[in-house]
């Protein structure tokens, strides 16, 4: 990569990452405000693992997401308007206000949904790779999925059949060191979920997952790999979240010196640090973005609920 496709780069990565952070500090502020229905899992502190690996995505390809899902539909370029809409439940949403935040998705950019189960995306991910190999075409789809996760049953399933069948999927382990309040360096021997990949036979990986450029540059060689027929990788981004668990939890477990070394890693100021983009440009992007989300939660927040008739539409396909 040259500097000025670097630069380039770290441009789209910044803006990207800006704008995720932004839409959750809006949601986490809709929350406080009583105008959100249910709870939402905030991407802050996570917003480089979302940005790298869709920057390594074509936009055929597809994505398996988790209840923490908000950042992987900005990254893919989804529609902020409709993607507020949903998490406020309004009928101008991505599933008309019925899906929400923990299963919000975007078909038109490859999005199969979030999912409210932990580890349920892994499998329905799973399909997706084997209906690209079935059809013979050559989408990716990466599976997202939290370290937690990888204790559930259907990790071990989904893993072991798309690596016996070499399908083209890229699992990404988020890795922010806690399923709600269970430390899961307490309930695992080995803390590196990437070292089971030697178990299935398929490369695995453990990187910066705050390194938005090592998890672009990661990515892009499992994906690359995925689309030649070399099968699945594991790549388990180590990174944390600001927040608890959801926006309702204080996260009194975790100790307070972690939090603090974890937000001084910021991703954002990591990227600033790298000293790509000039103090204009970066108040360029801001500006951008918070207009975008002045917008969104204008349009959110004036939006209609859906009428009570289509309370029993959208739930079976005929």
């Amino acid at each position: 990569m040259t500097k000025q496709e670097k630069k380039q780069k770290a441009k789209e990565f910044y803006t990207i990452m800006y704008r995720t952070r932004r839409f959750e500090e809006e949601v986490f502020e809709f929350y406080k405000r009583g105008l959100m229905p249910g709870l939402a899992h905030l991407y802050l502190g996570e917003e480089a693992v979302a940005a790298g690996v869709c920057g390594a995505l074509e936009e055929k390809d597809y994505i398996g997401s988790t209840h923490r899902g908000h950042g992987h539909l900005v990254s893919r370029g989804a529609d902020l308007n409709k993607m507020m809409a949903e998490i406020l439940g309004k009928g101008t949403g991505y599933s008309k206000g019925k899906g929400g935040s923990m299963h919000i998705m975007a078909m038109d950019k490859g999005i199969l949904g979030a999912n409210g189960i932990v580890g349920g995306e892994i499998p329905i991910a799973v399909g997706s790779a084997y209906a690209s190999l079935y059809k013979g075409t050559d989408e990716v789809t990466v599976c997202f999925f939290g370290d937690s996760a990888s204790n559930e049953g259907t990790f071990h399933e989904s893993i072991n059949m798309a690596a016996a069948w070499d399908l083209p999927i890229v699992f990404v382990v988020e890795n922010n060191l806690y399923g709600i309040s269970v430390d899961i360096r307490r309930v695992t021997k080995e803390h590196h979920i990437a070292k089971r990949a030697a178990g299935y036979g398929i490369d695995g990986f453990t990187i910066d997952g705050n390194d938005v450029f090592k998890v672009y540059e990661t990515t892009q060689k499992a994906v690359d790999k995925a689309r030649k027929g070399g099968g699945p990788t594991i790549i388990e981004c180590m990174t944390y979240r600001w927040q608890g668990h959801h926006v309702g939890d204080p996260g009194v477990y975790r100790p307070e010196e972690e939090v603090a070394e974890w937000r001084a890693r910021d991703p954002i100021t990591n990227l600033e640090g790298l000293s790509l983009l000039t103090e204009a440009e970066i108040k360029e992007i801001k500006e951008l973005v918070d207009k975008e989300m002045e917008e969104a939660c204008k349009f959110a927040e004036e939006s209609p609920y859906a009428d009570v008739s289509e309370a029993y539409t959208d739930v079976f396909v005929d």
